[in-house]
């Protein structure tokens, strides 16, 4: 396959290699040329191209039979979301309308699920972020869903969790720079998902996944705030970080949700095999990575 990957960052740049390494032909697209030597060497065609500017996107070349859209935004404002998913995904829609893929497929974000009661979430559940840039994920797949319905655009949408690998890792990388807390009871669940495991869910999503669908790519146990740092805590020999209230400052994050996302459709519907079911053997395989590459000091762990 002649295979596009559009945002060719932390999650691209592992897709590609490992399409690459399948056989299939892989070419990368970015905003700047500094990465270009990187894609190269894991078989990635380096291509410079904004995608909120259409007419950039007319010059590239066409026939691809995979596109996966997994761009993302570098600022963290509504509007920075609004031009880089919603514009930057119209303007892919209509530049490959003219030469559809076979398949396209958009990381999304669980984010757009909004519920804050410990509910399990499946697809079929409403999307009704209360923040502005959840807001614009939900009107960016919507784009994707019509073009599909009304245009046979196709999209398949994966909505992915909290993702963490190497050297990524948003709550590991709080506790070890001792900034973790935990908010109140710290029963807030935890939703994550492994870099190399975002990359099965899109290759089955490619191979397996039907336009106009969406899928969750969540690992199988989201976790409780308390539970996870519990088990850093007991595996690093260190200690658990402090509790502050629940409305603290400190315990604050825009956009924060208490929700169980269900893959249940990733795993029966996508057959997509998690390398890394839970974030203990994931977490366990970073820790050993840092160890391996002298990256890890024990005596450097944040005491709290």
């Amino acid at each position: 396959m002649r295979v596009l990957i559009v945002g060719c960052g932390y999650v691209g740049r592992a897709l590609g290699a490992e399409l690459t390494r399948q056989g299939h032909e892989v070419a990368g697209v970015r905003r700047s040329r500094g990465a270009q030597a990187d894609l190269r060497s894991a078989g990635i065609q380096p291509i410079v191209a904004d995608i909120t500017q259409l007419g950039e996107l007319a010059a590239l070349p066409r026939g691809w039979d995979w596109v996966v859209n997994c761009s993302s935004s570098s600022g963290g404002a509504a509007a920075d979301y609004r031009e880089v998913y919603l514009h930057g995904t119209r303007n892919l829609v209509e530049w490959l309308m003219a030469a559809p893929p076979r398949k396209f497929v958009y990381t999304s974000s669980t984010s757009v699920y909004g519920q804050n009661d410990g509910s399990l979430v499946t697809e079929d559940c409403p999307t009704e972020p209360a923040v502005e840039t959840g807001q614009v994920l939900v009107a960016t797949e919507s784009l994707l869903l019509e073009a599909a319905r009304q245009r046979g655009f196709p999209a398949a949408i994966l909505r992915v969790a909290g993702i963490y690998g190497p050297g990524r890792g948003h709550w590991f990388k709080q506790y070890m720079a001792g900034t973790a807390v935990v908010e109140g009871e710290g029963q807030r669940l935890l939703n994550m998902i492994h870099r190399d495991d975002v990359v099965g869910a899109i290759i089955a999503a490619l191979q397996n996944g039907q336009p106009g669908q969406v899928y969750n790519a969540a690992d199988d146990e989201p976790v409780s705030q308390h539970a996870f740092y519990q088990w850093l805590s007991a595996t690093l020999g260190g200690p658990m970080p402090p509790v502050v209230p629940a409305d603290a400052p400190a315990a604050s994050k825009r956009g924060a949700t208490n929700k169980r996302v269900s893959n249940r459709r990733l795993r029966l519907e996508l057959g997509c095999q998690l390398k890394y079911p839970t974030f203990r053997e994931g977490y366990a395989a970073e820790i050993e990575r840092l160890r391996q590459a002298g990256e890890w000091d024990a005596a450097k762990l944040a005491v709290y």
